[in-house]
């Protein structure tokens, strides 16, 4: 295939003549140029060696070469070109030189590319790499003293059992836009220049460094040698340990990584005369353990998540994470000094075992800290504090980042005796998870009774009016108060209905008898404070029967009704997360209630009474997803209540009539102590006590066949409130 050769030799670039020569295929294969030459060829063919020296410049577009070599500030371009190796040093040889690379495959029998200069000048070489492969056998890319690499959407890789990525003597390497630099044995070394103490940089940005059997990047640079090496790892990049270990520095070498916006999987080692430094800035992670690290810098919302036993010199967090929560074990962390503000360590324990991660600090601490300490459903030792820090001295102050711990049933706050700091048991109070377990078995109660309003209103109704047939619906609404003097606090706000039917049956003696089903769902949310709630849905199933003596107005009431219960509890943890957990329980009772119905005037009546109700809740276990585990005893009421309504009828006209009344009810809550065991914890349920209800209502009579009503109602006694309750309906007879 014919070439093009561009040659200008010894001119300014303002006189250059362009001379072209079509040459033959079986030209030589080896070519120098001569000094100050620039050539420019297409495609060349067959392979060749060529060399650029005493600062002549070479080109090649596309097409095949074996090696290239430029001295002597000297220049090369190459775009689209692939070199097939050589037996040399390497398949590229820049000295003192520049080069650009693009699009190009560079595969050499040792080194792929070697960025040099002349021992003992300062000028070094430069080369650009685009879009590009770089490699060889025994490492892709060499770069030393005052030399630089730059790489962009490049691959720089060896292929041989212990090969290197990138080596380092003095260079500067620079990666960005997704570029890979990749060994078997290492991805990047740093080595010593015996010549010289220029120092050491690697920058990755959103580029990837990784080896296949060794550490990611090794750091063998003697302290004597002068040279210091800095890492930045910046935007997404990745390092990639095929030993666990991204960082490995050695021989006393100076070190300094420093990541930003990049997250880290694996193991920083330093050995004890090496002097390494560690910054973790602004959204920076690193997942894996520290070893001899001299210093360590946490800022803002950098983050080291430590995976094993770890020891670092001078600590120093500002804003930044030290979370010990991700490894599968306990861990002491070892910190010689610690310095900086509103740092945070994140701890795990097991509080079955007592076995807890810990903070070491033998030296000085100082600055204002948090203890973040995971939660638990499973208790504390007994009795025991857990020590979290220990300081050989200095100012500095804990405190647990959200105040307090949830550790199973109790809630635990942070004490300081000298130099430790420990979760103090004499400070101990319910925790949220216990609260809302607790609340759960004892909230089954007042959702009977509140499923019981509408046959209330509905049994009130028939004392007013004709024994006929008919049908019935109702929609309700509650809200209950409960005290911690009852067990535990909490809010329920509670909203459901009822349908029902019933029919009158023959008379007997001189009363008159009716009896009736009733079918209902409602539901209730919990609110327990801290984040923390629960709900409780409730199906129902009923019979009543009423008796009614026109003559003397004498009544009696009765009901039974069977509820089924579906339990979920939501907790907000103390560390922030949450546990859930439900279950399913059923509770059957009864009610009763005696009175009679007086007409005062024609239209005004009074209606003492006395009512006994009493249910049964089935215990049954409960469990909460952190560990937590409950057991209730079945939980009874016994409630008796005597009262008073009053009202009036008034007469509209033919059928329609309004009927206002109030109510008001002393009554008193028998049944004490409903036991409950929160992780063999026993807690009591406790409900007892008087209270004092009172109501007021509307029955209105649309129609012979249509019956509305409305009431609302207020109850207060000890430890429970129900600041309103509602109900409104229609009746429909035939």
């Amino acid at each position: 295939m014919p070439r093009i050769f561009i040659h200008t030799v010894n001119c300014l670039p303002a006189s250059c003549i362009a001379v072209m020569a079509m040459l033959s295929g079986n030209q030589t294969q080896a070519r120098q140029l001569l000094p100050g030459e620039i050539v420019v060829i297409s495609n060349p063919s067959p392979a060749e060696t060529w060399a650029a020296g005493s600062a002549s410049s070479l080109t090649i577009n596309g097409g095949v070469t074996l090696s290239i070599s430029a001295s002597g500030a000297s220049s090369v371009v190459l775009n689209g070109v692939s070199t097939t190796g050589s037996s040399g040093p390497s398949a590229v040889q820049i000295t003192n030189s520049t080069a650009e690379i693009n699009a190009s495959t560079i595969l050499g029998n040792r080194t792929g590319l070697n960025v040099a200069r002349v021992s003992g000048t300062t000028s070094g070489s430069v080369v650009n790499a685009n879009d590009s492969v770089i490699s060889g056998v025994n490492g892709g890319a060499a770069v030393s003293s005052y030399s630089t690499l730059n790489l962009s959407n490049t691959q720089v890789f060896g292929t041989g059992a212990s090969s290197f990525g990138v080596v380092l003597a003095g260079g500067n390497v620079n990666a960005s836009a997704n570029s890979v630099i990749a060994g078997e044995q290492n991805g990047v070394v740093f080595r010593a220049d015996p010549t010289d103490t220029q120092s050491n940089t690697l920058t990755l940005n959103k580029s990837h460094v990784q080896s296949t059997n060794g550490a990611a990047i090794l750091v063998d640079v003697p302290s004597v040698s002068g040279s210091t090496v800095q890492i930045d790892v910046k935007d997404g990049s990745t390092i990639v340990g095929g030993n666990g270990v991204i960082l490995d520095v050695r021989g006393g070498a100076i070190t300094t990584m420093n990541v930003e916006r990049s997250a880290l999987s694996g193991d920083i080692i330093s050995d004890s005369v090496s002097n390494t430094s560690v910054v973790l800035g602004y959204q920076a992670v690193l997942n894996g353990r520290m070893e001899n690290v001299a210093n360590v810098s946490i800022n803002d919302s950098g983050r080291w998540n430590v995976t094993g036993a770890s020891d670092v010199g001078a600590l120093q967090l500002n804003g930044g994470t030290v979370s010990l929560q991700s490894g599968l074990g306990f861990y002491q962390l070892n910190i010689a000094s610690l310095s900086g503000s509103e740092g945070t360590f994140a701890l795990k324990t097991d509080f079955t075992t007592g076995q807890t991660d810990s903070v070491n600090i033998v030296g000085n601490a100082s600055g204002n800290h948090n203890l973040q300490v995971a939660s638990s459903g499973v208790d504390a030792p007994s009795g025991q504090p857990i020590t979290l820090v220990r300081t050989g001295g200095g100012d500095a102050q804990f405190r647990l980042s959200n105040g307090s711990v949830d550790l199973g049933a109790f809630r635990y706050q942070l004490a300081s005796s000298g130099n430790e700091w420990f979760l103090d048991p004499t400070t101990r109070t319910i925790s949220p998870g216990a609260r809302s377990v607790l609340a759960l078995f004892n909230t089954a109660i007042p959702v009977w009774y509140g499923d019981m309003a509408p046959v209330h209103t509905r049994l009130g109704e028939l004392r007013s009016s004709e024994n006929n047939a008919g049908a019935w619906g109702r929609v309700y609404g509650k809200k209950y108060n409960v005290a911690d003097g009852s067990g535990v606090g909490y809010q329920q706000t509670q909203r459901g209905f009822s349908l029902g039917w019933d029919i009158p049956l023959p008379s007997f003696a001189d009363g008159q008898w009716l009896i009736g089903i009733m079918a209902g769902h409602s539901d209730s949310d919990l609110d327990l404070d801290y984040g923390t709630s629960g709900e409780i849905e409730s199906n129902y199933l009923g019979a009543y029967a009423t008796w009614v003596d026109r003559a003397s107005g004498y009544y009696f009431d009765g009901l039974v009704k069977y509820n089924h219960y579906r339990n979920e509890a939501k907790v907000s943890l103390s560390d922030g997360t949450r546990a859930e957990g439900s279950n399913n329980t059923s509770g059957i009772g009864w009610e009763s209630e005696f009175g009679r119905h007086i007409m005062l005037t024609e239209k005004s009546f009074i209606e003492p009474f006395a009512r006994l109700s009493a249910v049964v809740i089935q215990g049954d276990d409960f469990r909460l997803d952190n560990g937590m585990d409950a057991k209730g005893d079945a939980a009874r009421s016994l409630l008796g209540s005597v009262g008073m309504k009053v009202g009036r009828t008034f007469n509209v006209e033919k059928n329609v009539s309004i009927q206002p009344y109030l109510k008001g009810s002393l009554e008193h809550e028998f049944a004490e102590n409903n036991e409950v065991k929160v992780n063999d914890n026993v807690f009591n349920n406790n409900l007892s006590g008087s209270r004092v209800a009172w109501g007021t209502g509307l029955a209105v009579s649309v129609s012979k066949s249509l019956q509305g009503h409305a009431e609302f109602d207020y109850i207060k006694g000890r430890n429970f409130e129900q600041p309103y309750g509602f109900s409104l309906g229609l009746r429909y007879l035939w």
